[in-house]
């Protein structure tokens, strides 16, 4: 095997991971409902904080001539800043008070609710950060859990979201997908959309357990590349050895390694791709027909069907519909296949229907 392949074969054989990855890094996971970092709560509450002194230092400058310092001196601005930083942080030294009626009453009426609003950002930011880490491991705790027979998404690129969107349109809950990502990008994404998201290497172990891979009813692999491809569906199948796993590869030639890895199916990005452009120079408008079979949710649907006793005809199966194929001990058959003329218990039929149906 050459090139990409090669590269492949070696990451097969002594399961090292080709993408860089510290093994010490710790694993990250952002719940749906997050807020935002705490850094950027407390810059929230630092802008508070300077609004309130900024207020109280205009009201006392705009009213300068009814304060004054030990000495007897008006207000300067700066003064006023001085004034308003040791008023709301009760600070009160005392070297500069109102003595004027308008300056008390703006005391009474301005200054002093500002000085409980600072103190209570204050209060609350602390106990707030304070409590964060505490908050979060709850959540953590919570959300493992609750999680169980949901579907692993590791990676959220092109065929990541294609996947989510598939997943969705077929009414699998939000909350019962789980993404695994490196890149920031594509997680602030999947988490901006309400999906758990681990930030890691889904190639690692201690990464897809914290997806809880191992209680995963399914796992999409579909990361940029066929080498990670292969070692994280070597690795979900050590796992998790009866989720459905559904893989994606890009080079044809690679297809057999995640077969031979475990993968229930196996999706060539590039040759899919490549055969539909060829069709549609020549087949434009068979094209257009797969297109609308893939996408779930509008115009026609292929559906499967379970064959619920032994003895019946496709036709009386399908209910009417169409039927494409037979599927029997995995293996899938033409509808019109004399092996399959009489279904049994446990056969499968694929059967085509429009939206609503």
């Amino acid at each position: 095997m050459r090139g990409p392949a090669s590269s492949v074969g070696r990451a097969v054989a002594d399961r090292t991971p080709l993408i860089p990855a510290s093994p010490n890094a710790p694993v990250v996971v952002d719940l749906p409902g997050d807020s935002g970092s705490p850094l950027r709560k407390l810059a929230q509450r630092l802008g508070v904080a300077i609004a309130l002194v900024t207020f109280v230092a205009l009201s006392a400058y705009l009213d300068r001539g009814g304060y004054s310092d030990s000495d007897g001196n008006g207000l300067s601005l700066l003064d006023s800043f001085y004034y308003a930083t040791v008023t709301v942080t009760t600070t009160g030294y005392g070297d500069i008070a109102p003595q004027s009626e308008s300056a008390r009453l703006i005391t009474t009426l301005l200054v002093t609710p500002a000085r409980v609003l600072f103190l209570i950002v204050l209060v609350g930011t602390t106990l707030e950060l304070l409590a964060e880490r505490t908050r979060y491991a709850y959540r953590l705790s919570r959300w493992r859990s609750d999680l169980s027979a949901h579907t692993v998404v590791c990676g959220f690129g092109s065929k990541g979201r294609a996947a989510v969107h598939e997943l969705l349109a077929r009414d699998v809950p939000r909350e019962k997908i789980v993404i695994i990502e490196q890149d920031t990008d594509a997680r602030a994404r999947a988490a901006a959309q309400g999906f758990a998201v681990v930030a890691g290497d889904a190639t690692r172990t201690e990464v897809l357990c914290e997806a809880g891979v191992q209680d995963a009813v399914a796992v999409i692999v579909a990361p940029d590349r066929d080498d990670a491809a292969v070692l994280i569906t070597l690795t979900v199948r050590e796992l998790n050895p009866t989720a459905a796993l559904a893989a994606a590869v890009r080079e044809e030639e690679n297809a057999h390694l995640l077969r031979q890895g475990g993968a229930d199916t196996v999706i060539t990005s590039s040759g899919a791709a490549g055969r539909l452009l060829g069709a549609a120079t020549r087949q434009p408008d068979v094209v257009r027909v797969l297109e609308d079979l893939l996408v779930s949710g509008e115009g026609l649907e292929l559906i499967e069907r379970d064959v619920p006793r032994d003895g019946m005809s496709a036709a009386e199966a399908a209910d009417g519909a169409p039927i494409v194929a037979i599927v029997r001990d995995g293996t899938p058959h033409r509808f019109d296949d004399p092996e399959v003329a009489t279904l049994n218990a446990g056969d499968r039929i694929v059967c085509l229907c429009s939206h609503g149906d």
